[in-house]
């Protein structure tokens, strides 16, 4: 059983084949959001914080924290964000930078052992990262593309993640702290998306007995009625042997879909969570909760 540990300072959180679905909040992110940006850029923190605790009520059992804004001073921001994120919470997070230089910084404040998202199969890419994997005693997104870009066919896709995991062995790196990302692609433009995924997914579990990942929402783009396929996507993917998904613990169509994945699947004991979350309070509850609502 292949597991990746991530911590914060005092929460542990496993990633695993037989480990319920991990949930990696994806709010805190300001590409596409030009209002975070610019609060972000500005040293304005409130809608991180806002999204954070958000995210943290919805369920999820991460976050993902990146500060990818154009012209500003992004190892000082994605530093600083991790900071207060963690001042909040006590879920571990994952630091997420295209700049090695971000990651470092991140990295250096960091109060636990986190998921660093990402390295792909370039070669200057992974003699850059890796050391970094090394030195700070982290795991690490592989995100399955290379010089070449994104190929379409999943047996390409599945030799650019073999080789990272055989690269990072030589820097001392173990399989079970590397979680790939396969690279869904959009349905919508690729029809064949979802099933190329899927037997990739299962190809990662088998061969190289990785845990996996995605940006769960790629599947969906350009379609009406996104959180639907979304849903479908994440508990298809979870059969198939996905351990984890970026994506939006607000939604609760596709929280849903994760819950139920795992009872399907035998990792929910007893359905508790299911029934956690589920289940109707009897009377005497109900009254409890209303005269507390009252006092309130």
């Amino acid at each position: 059983m292949t597991e990746t540990v991530v911590s914060s300072a005092t929460k542990t959180v496993k990633i695993g084949f037989d480990r319920p679905f991990c949930v990696i909040g994806e709010r805190i992110n300001p590409t596409g959001r030009k209002k975070l940006a610019a609060e972000m850029a500005a040293g304005d923190f409130a809608t991180v914080e806002a999204d954070t605790l958000a995210q943290v009520a919805a369920g999820a059992n991460m976050l993902d924290v990146n500060a990818g804004i154009p012209l500003a001073d992004e190892p000082a921001i994605l530093a600083k964000t991790i900071q207060l994120v963690q001042s909040l919470t006590d879920l571990p997070l994952s630091i997420d930078s295209s700049i090695v230089a971000a990651l470092e910084a991140g990295l250096a404040v960091y109060q636990g052992r986190p998921l660093v998202n990402s390295v792909t199969g370039e070669d200057d890419r992974l003699e850059a990262v890796l050391p970094l994997i090394k030195k700070y005693d982290c795991a690490v997104v592989a995100i399955s593309n290379d010089e070449t870009g994104i190929s379409e066919d999943p047996d390409v896709r599945f030799a650019v993640a073999k080789r990272i995991v055989e690269r990072a062995a030589d820097h001392g790196i173990k399989p079970c702290d590397i979680v790939v990302d396969p690279l869904v692609m959009p349905i919508g433009a690729l029809g064949q998306a979802g099933n190329s995924a899927f037997r990739l997914i299962r190809r990662l579990r088998e061969e190289l007995r990785v845990n996996t990942t995605c940006g769960a929402s790629n599947v969906s783009f350009g379609l009406p009625a996104r959180h639907g396929l979304n849903a479908a996507f994440l508990c298809m993917a979870a059969c198939a042997g996905m351990t984890s998904a970026i994506m939006n613990p607000l939604h609760a169509e596709e929280m849903t879909a994760v819950l139920g994945a795992d009872v399907m699947l035998g990792k929910d004991k007893d359905c508790r969570r299911w029934l956690t979350k589920f289940r109707e309070p009897t009377p005497e509850a109900a009254e409890r909760g209303e005269r507390r609502r009252r006092r309130a």
